[in-house]
This record gives structure tokens, C-alpha cells and sequence, in this order.
């Protein structure tokens, strides 16, 4: 069934007295320079990687075209639709502005945290990749310009066999040796043959002893090679996270990620001040508000937002801005297509506080034919010198592997 989602009545996006369009602001004066540009229209293809990665475009008057990527989740696309009036016509320079409007419209259908957020994202990035372009700078200078040439990769790592503790061992070594990663990261919610309960959140000793395992095994067979963080997707009780850290402290864990589910930030900062063992939460938090509360409470020793969810790319760098009042890095969340994954090492070059950003898709062998250029060499990312993003979607294979029932972008 098709829904008209533009006509779509909701009465706080059509009366809001914080009304940011550039008409009721005001903000109507002629620019000179090649940068009076108007936004024409916004449309959104889902591609099926190994995720259902939701790309953005944004056309304008100028025949300027800008791409994005929001983090993937049923929903996104419709709420991108559903925006595209608030951005007709409007400067797509005019970032922060265009942001928080689409913020203060789209606030009754939950702008505080969640898929809104996700939406407003993706048209974020796409708006810096279009704003570059217009006035022909890299998106980092947009930022603030330039710390670092290239942003270190950590590698997300998978096994048919991903609890068995040598046959992780024996795939740290190979991303190592033959894909020339020196940061990598494995999943320590994995089946142990201990489980009693799998709702309780309780980890019993034998299944603390079978993840310590696995923790020594990969980090005495990589040494100083490679460092190599381990992530727990939000799975244990306070207890047991506790438990689990304190038996990690004597082995080099570079973080051990999301120990606790994410809603009782008082749990989180009790796990975080109880051990040694350093540890990164950040991927299911919100926007500046919600990861400041992390860092302020020094409730994480590594702050980790997902930039096509958190919020896009200036709400990242306003989050590494406060993380580094704290002097807490930023690893970068991702599982993104090589649009975002560029989009979150823009940032990374342009912040002090960059740790690495995540790359979570090694055994799709086309992952990176979806743009023309490459964008992971030797487990790093070197920052473009063209405008933009400086990634451009190759449309034949986002053509190939668009989801089923998707309409391809039209031209440029």
C-alpha cells in the first residue's frame, strides 16, 4: 500500500513558534559567489548490504547533487519523505539551521532520540557532502579543518565458529597478517554451553572463564600487532559486567564495549568506575544531550556514537567537542555503507580526540564497489581532497543490490 507521506497531517510540524524555515527567520538575502542554491528535492534508496543501508540524496537548482547515509531501521526512508517539504527551496548551505528545523518539525514524531534522529541524519550528511561541493572544500573543512591525513580502521571480526576461542585467535591473526588491520574488535556474547536462563542477564562463572578465554587467546596470539576491543552488545546485569571486566584487567583489551543495556545510566557508571578495564559505550545514546550525560558522569572511558544515528556529522563533532573537556577519546561506531563510513572519517579528521572508527562489513567482497573510490587501504582511511565527501555512489550496483521493491535515485 502506498501512503502519501508528504501530505501527511501532523499539527506540530505545521504550528510550531520556533518556525526555523529561512522565510520566517528571515534569512532571504541574495549570496554571491555561486552560493544562492535552493534545495529542489530529497529522495532515499535502501540498499541490501549486510545491512539495509538507507542512502540519501539531495538535488538542487544548481544541478548540485549531495549524498548521505542514514543508519539503517524500518521507518527511515518514510520519515526522510516525510520531511522533504521543510527542506524545498531552503539554502542547503545553511547546515545548523536546516538541522535543528527539521529537529523542531519533526519533534512530535520523536526528534529526542531515535529513528527521527536517524532521518534527520542522513539528510545532515548529505547536506555537508552538498555544501562542500557548492564552495568546493573537503566536508572536514566544514568541520574545522584538519587534524590527521587518514583515520585508523578497527575491524569488526566474525568466525563460523565465533565461540570457539582459537578459532577466534586464528582469525585475529589472519585480519592481521593478510588484510593488514592493526585494530580489530569480537563479540563476546557468544554461546558458552554454561547458559542456564538467557533472559536473566546473569553470567555464570563457567561462562565468565569461556569469555576470558576467548579474550586471552586473540590477544596473546596478536601481541602489540594489533590492539583488539571486545563488545558485549548491551547483554549482561551490573553484576556480571563487573564480574566480566575485573576478569579481563590482565589481558590488553583495548575496550570492552556496551557491558550493560543502555537506558540505567547509573548501572553504566558504577560498571565503568569499578574496574581497570577500559570501556566504551555510546552506539544507542542520542544526539550531544544523551552522550553528554555519559561523559560528564565519567560513566565511559571511550565514548562511541554512530554518526548516521547519533545525530550526523556536526552533532559527532559536538559530541567529541565535550568528550574532550573530559579527555575521553572517540571510536566511532559503524556499520554503515562506504557513504557514512567516509562521513565518520571526515570527522575523525577533523576532531583531536579520534581513537578509530569502526568498519563492520569485511566478508561482503562488494561492500566497497558501491563508490568509485577506495575508501579503506590497509586498515585506514586517507581523508579526500574533493569536495564533499569525496565518495561518489558507482548507480549500477546500487541498482543491482537496491532492495527489493526500491526505486533508483534519479540523475544527477
Amino acid at each position: 500500500m502506498s501512503r502519501d507521506y508528504e501530505s501527511l497531517h501532523d499539527p506540530n510540524a505545521e504550528y510550531t513558534m520556533r518556525e526555523l524555515s529561512a522565510e520566517t527567520m528571515g534569512a532571504t538575502a541574495k549570496r554571491g559567489g555561486g552560493r544562492d542554491v535552493e534545495i529542489t528535492d530529497v529522495q532515499c534508496t535502501m540498499v541490501d548490504g549486510n545491512f539495509p543501508w538507507t542512502l540519501v540524496r539531495i538535488y538542487t537548482d544548481a544541478g548540485i547533487v549531495g549524498t548521505g547515509e542514514a543508519y539503517w531501521g524500518a521507518g527511515v526512508p518514510e520519515l526522510i519523505e516525510r520531511m522533504t517539504p521543510f527542506l524545498r527551496g531552503e539554502n542547503p548551505l545553511d547546515v545548523d539551521r536546516l538541522y535543528e528545523h527539521l529537529i523542531q518539525k519533526m519533534s512530535g514524531e520523536g526528534t529526542v532520540e531515535g529513528v527521527s534522529v536517524t532521518a534527520v541524519a542522513g539528510v545532515e550528511i548529505a547536506l555537508h557532502d552538498l555544501a562542500g561541493k557548492i564552495l568546493e572544500v573537503p566536508a572536514y573543512q566544514l568541520l574545522g579543518g584538519k587534524y590527521r591525513d587518514e583515520v585508523r580502521v578497527y575491524n569488526d571480526c566474525h568466525t563460523e565458529s565465533e565461540a570457539d576461542p582459537e578459532a577466534c585467535a586464528d582469525e585475529a591473526e589472519r585480519v592481521v597478517e593478510e588484510l593488514g588491520y592493526d585494530a580489530l574488535k569480537f563479540d563476546l556474547d557468544v554461546p558458552s554451553g554454561h547458559e542456564k536462563d538467557r533472559a536473566n542477564r546473569h553470567l555464570r562463572p563457567g561462562e565468565i572463564r569461556h569469555k576470558a578465554e576467548i579474550v586471552e587467546k586473540v590477544t596473546e596470539r596478536v601481541k602489540d600487532r594489533a590492539d583488539v576491543a571486545f563488545d558485549c552488545h548491551w547483554s549482561f546485569s551490573g553484576g556480571s559486567a563487573k564480574r566480566l571486566a575485573d576478569a579481563l584487567e590482565e589481558y590488553d583489551v583495548w575496550w570492552l564495549e556496551d557491558p550493560v543495556p543502555p537506558e540505567n545510566l547509573e548501572v553504566q557508571e558504577e560498571v565503568t568506575k569499578s574496574t581497570t578495564t577500559p570501556i566504551a559505550v555510546g552506539e544507542n545514546r542520542y544526539r550531544v544531550t544523551e552522550e553528554r550525560r555519559l561523559i560528564e558522569n565519567q560513566a565511559v572511558d571511550i565514548v562511541a556514537p554512530d554518526l548516521p544515528k547519533v545525530g550526523g556529522m556536526r552533532e559527532t563533532r559536538k559530541i567529541a567537542d565535550v568528550a574532550n573537556q573530559y579527555y575521553v577519546p572517540v571510536a566511532m561506531h559503524n556499520v554503515s555503507s562506504p557513504v557514512a563510513t567516509m562521513a565518520s572519517a571526515q570527522v575523525g579528521a577533523a576532531i583531536p580526540n579520534s581513537l578509530a572508527v569502526e568498519f563492520h562489513s569485511y566478508e561482503l567482497d562488494w561492500w566497497g564497489d558501491l563508490v568509485e573510490e577506495d575508501v579503506i587501504v590497509e586498515g585506514s582511511v586517507e581523508i579526500p581532497e574533493e569536495p564533499g565527501l569525496g565518495v561518489t555512489l558507482d548507480m549500477d550496483v546500487v541498482e543491482e543490490y537496491m532492495v527489493e521493491g526500491e526505486t533508483l535515485f534519479d540523475p544527477a
